[in-house]
């Protein structure tokens, strides 16, 4: 005959498999945190490794060109198309703004994915710095327009951009567009550290550069100074930290820094952008007479292509 259990044995079996219940799902959580806890530090070491100090193929000028076509110029045919609208906007009061923002928008998602999908080596992080930024900066033109297209049409055209320029959305992605540039140009200084061991690859702290000063700088120098300077300006424009250093170099050549007690780089560069003296391409006008001799790497633009 079945011996039947009583209470206290079948209380005693069932705490007994609660137990063994317990024990089994603490074993398997610790081994799930210390498989998770290796694979982060699997992760987070490289990244250290790779910005502890430049590695010897880091910045190479194959890199930089990659960069140009495959991301820098994924970016700037968005911005032209978004510079040419907002002209467009205001000589052209039959303009319809808001067909424009969304087709803006769906560029900005379009050139998000294009340069989403190009390998940056991370033995170069201000290059994959720059990459990134310039995806953040698309990302948010892209929200901010589409979130934007249905009431652009209201009012004046001018009341239109303001509207835009005042937009949160808008504001962080000029922000990150600009810190784009400042890390590409950023890098193209590491290139030159690596080719000429007496240019200096950092020159963070130098926000204000007197004109003794900024005439011996070598012109590479002079390009991440200017790029530096266009990061703090919140404004998207034709010109390139390259045009903005030369007509700043032609206008301290004609003496009129001189003439006007100008002391700093800041302040000419100033009065250069608010008198809208600044123009797309100026650099390619003035290289051959003024840089024939500075190294650079072979951009196209730095040459007569683009």
């Amino acid at each position: 005959m079945e011996k039947r259990l009583n209470r206290s044995d079948l209380m005693f079996s069932l705490a007994f498999l609660l137990m063994l219940v317990v024990a089994i799902g603490a074993f398997f959580y610790g081994v799930k945190v210390g498989t998770d806890r290796a694979q982060a530090g699997q992760i987070s070491e490289p990244a250290e490794e790779a910005t502890a100090s430049p590695q010897p193929n880091a910045y190479q000028q194959q890199d930089l060109v990659s960069f140009y076509h495959t991301v820098f110029l994924s970016y700037r045919e968005f911005q032209n198309d978004w510079l040419e609208a907002r002209n467009k906007w205001l000589s052209d009061s039959t303009s319809d703004r808001s067909a424009t923002l969304k087709q803006l928008a769906k560029t900005a998602q379009l050139k998000y994915d294009a340069i989403k999908g190009v390998y940056v080596a991370p033995v170069s992080p201000q290059l994959k710095s720059a990459q990134t930024n310039y995806m953040k900066s698309l990302k948010l033109f892209e929200e901010g327009f589409a979130a934007l297209a249905a009431d652009v049409n209201e009012g004046s055209a001018q009341a239109a951009l303001d509207k835009i320029d005042a937009n949160s959305y808008y504001k962080e992605a000029l922000k990150f567009a600009l810190n784009g540039q400042k890390d590409y140009f950023g890098s193209m200084l590491k290139w030159a550290e690596a080719v000429n061991a007496d240019i200096p690859a950092n020159i963070d702290g130098m926000s204000a550069i007197s004109i003794v000063d900024w005439k011996k700088l070598p012109l590479i120098v002079k390009l991440k100074a200017s790029s530096d300077y266009m990061s703090g300006q919140a404004a998207l424009t034709e010109y390139l930290p390259h045009d903005l250093a030369a007509k700043v170099d032609q206008f301290i050549a004609s003496g009129q820094a001189d003439k006007r007690k100008i002391k700093s780089f800041n302040a000419v560069a100033d009065l250069l952008i608010s008198t809208e003296a600044v123009t797309s391409d100026y650099f390619k006008e003035v290289k051959s007479r003024l840089y024939a001799s500075e190294q650079l790497p072979q951009l196209p633009f730095f040459s007569s292509g683009k």
